[in-house]
């Protein structure tokens, strides 16, 4: 099943975030808790871990890149 994974918000405060690094590639398996990507915040930056297993399909938010809490970040072939 193909879904679209939003940001989260982390924090109470929390309006956007900087996408710092993506841990996965287009095309790669990953297990639930793995680690997608980081982000960073005004205050800490934190890793965002995969709420099922799946095959990462495609990333919306490039690395260095801005997005607010619930856009779309990347689109995933969900495996469990």
């Amino acid at each position: 099943m193909k879904v679209v994974l939003k940001l989260p918000k982390l924090s109470m405060n929390m309006d956007e975030a900087t996408l710092v690094t993506w841990h996965k590639k287009k095309g790669e398996s990953f297990a639930a808790g793995d680690v997608l990507y980081s982000i960073e915040t005004e205050k800490v930056t934190s890793d965002v871990e995969a709420p099922c297993a799946g095959v990462l399909l495609e990333t919306m938010i490039a690395e260095g890149s801005e997005a607010e809490v619930g856009a779309s970040v990347c689109r995933i072939d969900k495996t469990d």
